[in-house]
């Protein structure tokens, strides 16, 4: 696993914030696990929940631990792509430098 020092999965939007996830559906509980570099040197947030991959009940597991994390109302957290992939691009509305520190401060913990 290469270092993620400096590596964001976020990136700015005009509407908020796109992020890069990889999650582990059946991961045993619902939590983000920091930031990852994959073999193609993209980062990504390695996130893992409880809920199996089935009938999209991952994806909105997914949702839900975001929106939890970063404290907003689960409506602000939505999936632009990758329903049905590992690899994930996740939307999250509101102030993109607002964002951006909540979850600079949440990778640094990890």
């Amino acid at each position: 696993m290469a270092s993620a020092a400096g590596a964001r999965p976020w990136t700015a939007a005009v509407d908020g914030l796109r992020l890069s996830v990889r999650l582990t559906p059946r991961g045993g509980r619902d939590a983000i696990d920091g930031i990852e570099i994959l073999s193609d040197g993209r980062p990504v947030l390695k996130a893992r929940v409880r809920a199996a991959p089935s009938e999209g009940e991952a994806n909105a597991s997914l949702l839900a631990l975001i929106a939890r994390t970063l404290d907003l109302p689960r409506s602000a957290v939505t999936l632009a792509a990758g329903a049905s992939a590992r690899l994930k691009t996740v939307a999250i509305a509101g102030d993109p430098t607002a964002l951006g520190a909540r979850l600079e401060a949440i990778a640094a913990r990890r």
